[in-house]
C-alpha cells in the first residue's frame, strides 16, 4: 500500500473513531440509552419476523407478497452480512477505544457492516414500498436502530452507513426482481 493510501486510511479510521466517540457520548443520557437499547433489541429480528408472519393474515395477497419479499431480502442480507463481516474482521469500537463501553451485548464479534442497520433499512424499504403509510413508522424505527448501534458503542459511523447502503441496494434488487 502506498504512503498516500496508508495516510488516507489512517485519517479515515481516526475520523470514524471520533464519530463513534461522539455518538457514544449520547449514552450518558440514561433514559435515551435505555430507549436505544430497546430499539436495538427489537432490531435483533423479533419485530421483523413477527411482521413477516402477520402480513399474510392482515394484508391478503399484498401482505403475502410483502412478507415473501422481506424473507428474500432477509436471506440475501444474511449471506452478505456474514461473508462481509468474516472477510473484513473489523473490531468493534468498544474493543479498540477504552472510552467506549458496550451498553448492550453484541450478537457477534465483528463490526463491519452493521447487520442491524442493513436489515432494518432493507425491511423498512420493502414494507414502505407495499404500504407507504407504514413508512411513517418503520422509517423512524430503522433510523432508531441505526443510531442505537453507534450510541451503544457497538459500531462506527461507517459500519452503519455501509449497512444502510447495502440495505437500500438489496431492497431495491428484491423489489425489482419481483
Amino acid at each position: 500500500m502506498s504512503h498516500w493510501r496508508q495516510a488516507t486510511a489512517a485519517h479515515f479510521a481516526a475520523l470514524d473513531l471520533r464519530g463513534a466517540q461522539w455518538m457514544h457520548r449520547i449514552a450518558a443520557r440514561r433514559q435515551l440509552a435505555l430507549a436505544l437499547v430497546v430499539a436495538s433489541r427489537l432490531g435483533d429480528g423479533l419485530v421483523w419476523y413477527a411482521t413477516m408472519a402477520m402480513l399474510p393474515f392482515v394484508g391478503g395477497l399484498q401482505g403475502t407478497a410483502c412478507a415473501l419479499q422481506m424473507l428474500a431480502v432477509g436471506l440475501l442480507n444474511l449471506g452478505v452480512y456474514k461473508v462481509t463481516k468474516q472477510c473484513v474482521g473489523r473490531a468493534r469500537p468498544y474493543v479498540v477505544c477504552s472510552g467506549i463501553r458496550p451498553c448492550t451485548s453484541a450478537l457477534d464479534t465483528y463490526s463491519f457492516p452493521s447487520g442491524h442497520t442493513l436489515h432494518a433499512v432493507a425491511f423498512a424499504v420493502v414494507i414502505g414500498f407495499h404500504y407507504p403509510l407504514a413508512a411513517l413508522v418503520v422509517g423512524p424505527f430503522a433510523l432508531a436502530v441505526a443510531a442505537s448501534r453507534m450510541v451503544l458503542g457497538l459500531h462506527y459511523p461507517s459500519d452503519v452507513a455501509v449497512g444502510a447502503a447495502l440495505g437500500l441496494m438489496s431492497a431495491a434488487l428484491v423489489l425489482a426482481v419481483n
